[in-house]
């Protein structure tokens, strides 16, 4: 590499191409500048900006050895291909928030007492939920830094870091007063009602309701891939669901879709219904409420378990979960009926 009146520690190898070098930890450390420029021509202010940053940070590690190059190479292997596909999207969303922030790093730099601080942060800034997903999300991700031979067999960092105690809120079915005033306030043909229909007519998560088309609609119901479980499932379209239907102009492929005729995202829809649920004094029932809500309305319609199963795709025990209000309210009052 020749000097050529560049700025410390930047360099011109033979090819013409700039790095910045410096000696870290004993070794030379070579990494190739963003700002590039001709020979002769007058040195740029940007690459005074860019030498500046690297001085002021670690120095990058190798191409493909950091976090940001095992996010990658994790997202292309078997492990990650295995997971379904709304699985995969929830992971994304962690993968990129931490290629972002530690993506310069090195897997065998990163200690158990980083891993722990990054926990306590995540769960002041993000909130306990999200803090436990980032967590088991790099768990994992460190595992395949094992596979792939950047971290010894059982230097997992993550491994053993106990996720943030905290009280679960108790999600509760929509009740008879919110589904009636939500109806008042958002008549048939509104994207709000349609959101609201489809996830209660179907017992489906929000996810799966963005992906459902017209073309899946047949016989009196809709066909539904489960993002979560991978189940195939016709579920009938209840009267409330069949009218909005009925009166929806066909835009796109998918029923919930822009007027453009895209497909619509979930933020926009999650966007509507935060809106919406404001709008009638309902914050406290989320869009997921609405899943358990279905399920109350089979039971209540006294369908056996199997019955309200073949409608939201639940385990057994899943429908117990989701019922389990209800549920105890009607055996109670059943016992009440036999005691005298």
């Amino acid at each position: 590499m020749t000097k050529r009146a560049l700025p410390p520690y930047v360099y011109r190898d033979r090819r013409g191409t700039l790095y910045f070098s410096k000696r870290i930890g004993g070794k030379l450390r070579h990494v190739k500048l963003q700002t590039q420029f001709p020979e002769g021509d007058p040195v740029p202010f940007a690459l005074h900006q860019e030498r500046e940053r690297l001085l002021s940070q670690p120095v990058p590690v190798p191409e493909g050895r950091d976090i940001a190059g095992l996010v990658s190479r994790y997202q292309v292997s078997p492990r990650y291909k295995r997971l379904k596909p709304r699985t995969q999207a929830d992971y994304d969303k962690r993968l990129d928030y931490l290629a972002e922030k530690v993506g310069h790093l090195e897997p065998r730099h990163i200690a158990r007492r980083h891993v722990i601080e990054w926990r306590d942060a995540w769960s002041k800034k993000a909130g306990p939920h999200e803090a436990n997903y980032r967590l088991a999300v790099f768990r994992v991700l460190m595992e395949s830094a094992i596979d792939f031979g950047l971290l010894p067999t059982g230097g997992n960092p993550a491994k053993g870091v106990e996720a943030v105690r905290y009280e679960k809120r108790d999600r509760q079915p929509w009740p008879d007063e919110t589904v009636r005033a939500f109806r008042e306030a958002y008549a048939i043909g509104t994207r709000e009602r349609l959101i609201f229909e489809l996830l209660l007519g179907s017992g489906q998560r929000i996810g799966d309701a963005l992906e459902m088309t017209w073309g899946a609609v047949r016989d009196g119901g809709i066909e539904v891939r489960q993002g979560k479980t991978g189940k195939l499932l016709w579920v009938p379209l209840t009267e409330h669901l069949s009218a909005c239907l009925s009166a929806e102009p066909r835009r796109g492929l998918t029923i919930l879709a822009t007027r453009q005729g895209g497909p619509l995202s979930y933020r926009m829809a999650a966007q509507a219904m935060r809106k919406a649920r404001k709008a009638i004094g309902a914050e406290g029932f989320d869009n997921h409420g609405l899943r358990y809500r279905a399920a109350v309305e089979l039971f209540l319609a006294g369908c056996p378990d199997d019955e309200i199963a073949a409608i939201t795709g639940q385990s057994p025990a899943m429908v117990l979960h989701y019922t389990r209000h209800v549920r105890q309210k009607v055996l109670a009052l059943r016992a009440k009926e036999r005691r005298g």
